[in-house]
């Protein structure tokens, strides 16, 4: 098989990836000007990203009595301090506006005999969300002069003079390479799932935490391009229900149930209770011998009985299902816990593209949003919106501002030579038949190094520089057999990038554990060489390939009133 069909396109605005922060931007760029834009989404927009399947709770809102400042304390402190207060200020100035519109297009909030939202917690209100993205491709679908792709794999940006000028892939349905010429572009393409060795294996591997066609390509395409990069050191370790991988903070905050060990001890409180430290808690506990872990909730009432198994009916309905196959209800048998692989995600944690505060990266013209943003931990769906909307904003202003002479960014001729040359690349893959690696070989393979060398599961979330620097020594060479692998159709030449995006992320995600001299969250970055916190470390660690190497990057903290501009 190879490369039928090549098409050049052009728009104003490139979205990539169609999911939350991407089809949020598209409603706000249509809402605030009449540029043309490309949404290119890997699976169908309809049912795409995160929010794919929905979710029960906004879990970032600022609910009756809080302010946005309050929000920001809360992740600042989450994430001990290394956060970019600016980026969480702006994001938490606008959750309670982005939910206001999700409402009017018909999501259902729940509400209590006064008319006022249900909360949960103090940044949480429920919903019925089940289509809540079904909603939002709904609104994108009847925008004017606003194109949605499908079943396109993005590889790969177009940068000139560190100026994104549009970006590369293929469609997986019609062997069809594209090249998307624009003069804006925002990344919203997620963070990486499947770089370490999951909980579950074989068949079950992909039943994970965070969605396993998730791979990092937007980190990878911009690390290859040179963008500033992040904090990726700050993994992400979901602390969830043992094998079912179902959330945990619906039992924690539902009906109040605590953490106890195998001894009926609560020992959440012993260790901490923010999101790094409850993983910890129960790592520490079953290797000291008081193992299983649990959530406590023997005991409670058939009315918190019946609500849990509803709950997770809705959303995780294997853990309703394990109930059920087990003849006992939660009230009967407590719920064991465990630890996922972790991940590199930006709305939970603070790993991500450096953006500025309007979320325009180091590269010009190009933008992030949501996972893949970084320095803004705890944005979930709201704060992704939010986000999408902040670089819209910017991008139209921007593109107002630009002065043209209207004549195009490079020549036709340049335009069809440059994709014949990515099409070249494609039809490598497609026609060199080695069959001494497969895709799939090579990707167990990652994640067996990254699990025992860089702190997976198997080591308790520990590493040392010795084994990072066998970490890197293995990826890269198993970045090299990737040159040899073949794919059959558009189908495994999609594995084949998602590969190789996910081997890019490894390398940075090795170089950021080791750049950090010290453990300020525990689990996340278990650094067994510096296992304590050092305040010589109240800074972010970045990182830039240049020149064929990852360099790092030590910047100051930014403060929340903060505007802040690249200024180099």
């Amino acid at each position: 098989m190879k490369i039928e069909n090549k098409k050049i396109l052009h728009t104003d605005i490139l979205i990539i990836g169609g999911g939350t922060a991407g089809c949020y931007a598209a409603l706000t760029i249509r809402e605030k000007s009449d540029y043309s834009i490309i949404i290119a989404e890997k699976a169908n927009i309809k049912r795409s990203g995160c929010l794919a399947a929905g979710v029960n709770a906004i879990n970032a809102y600022i609910v009756k009595g809080r302010k946005p400042e309050d929000y920001v304390d809360y992740a600042k402190k989450d994430a001990d301090g290394i956060v970019r207060e600016d980026l969480l200020m702006t994001m938490s100035e606008g959750l309670n506006r982005v939910t206001d519109k999700m409402e009017k297009l018909g999501l259902v909030i729940l509400k209590d005999e006064n008319g006022e939202y249900v909360a949960r917690g103090n940044r949480n209100i429920k919903i019925n969300g089940e289509n809540m993205k079904p909603l939002l491709a709904e609104a994108v679908s009847k925008l004017t002069d606003c194109t949605v792709i499908n079943r396109i794999n993005i590889t790969d940006y177009i940068v000139e003079d560190n100026t994104i000028k549009g970006a590369y892939g293929f469609s997986i349905e019609d062997a069809t390479a594209y090249e998307i010429r624009a003069k804006k572009v925002l990344c919203a393409t997620g963070g990486a799932a499947g770089l370490y060795r999951p909980n579950n294996p074989g068949f079950s591997r992909h039943k994970m935490w965070y969605p396993p066609f998730n791979t990092g390509a937007g980190y990878a395409m911009g690390i290859r391009s040179g963008a500033e990069m992040t904090t990726f050191e700050m993994r992400f370790i979901a602390l969830r229900c043992k094998d079912t991988i179902a959330p945990t903070g619906t039992i924690a905050q539902g009906v109040g149930a605590k953490q106890v060990n195998s001894l009926g001890e609560v020992y959440e409180t012993k260790y901490g209770l923010t999101t790094s430290e409850r993983v910890y808690g129960t790592v520490m506990e079953n290797l000291e011998g008081r193992g299983p872990c649990y959530l406590r909730t023997e005991g409670i009432s058939p009315q918190q009985d019946e609500s849990l198994r509803k709950a997770y009916l809705n959303m995780a309905p294997s853990q309703t299902l394990k109930w059920v196959e087990a003849g006992k209800n939660p009230s009967e048998q407590n719920v064991e816990i465990e630890g996922t692989e972790p991940y590199i995600v930006g709305g939970h944690t603070a790993s991500g593209y450096w953006v500025n505060t309007e979320r325009e990266t180091t590269i010009h013209g190009l933008y992030a949003a949501g996972d893949v943003a970084g320095g803004c931990p705890q944005k979930y769906v709201t704060g992704a919106m939010v986000e999408g909307e902040i670089a819209a904003i910017d991008m139209v202003s921007k593109l107002d501002a630009d002065i043209s002479d209207g004549s195009p960014d490079t020549s036709a001729f340049d335009e069809k030579k440059a994709l014949e040359a990515k099409a070249s690349e494609y039809d490598h893959f497609l026609t060199e038949r080695s069959q001494m690696f497969t895709t799939e070989a090579i990707e167990e393979a990652m994640q067996k190094v990254m699990d025992n060398y860089a702190g997976g599961i198997s080591t308790h979330y520990q590493f040392n520089g010795k084994q990072l620097a066998l970490a890197k020594e293995k990826i890269n060479h198993l970045i090299e057999l990737t040159g040899d692998l073949y794919a059959s159709d558009m189908h495994e030449l999609m594995f084949i990038y998602e590969l190789k995006e996910r081997l890019t992320v490894c390398l940075s995600v090795i170089a950021h554990l080791g750049a950090r001299k010290e453990t300020r969250w525990h689990s996340f970055a278990e650094n067994l060489d510096y296992p304590n916190k050092s305040d010589d470390w109240m800074k972010y660690v970045n990182s830039k390939y240049e020149n064929g190497q990852l360099n790092m990057i030590y910047r100051e903290l930014v403060g929340r009133e903060a505007r802040y501009e690249h200024n180099d």
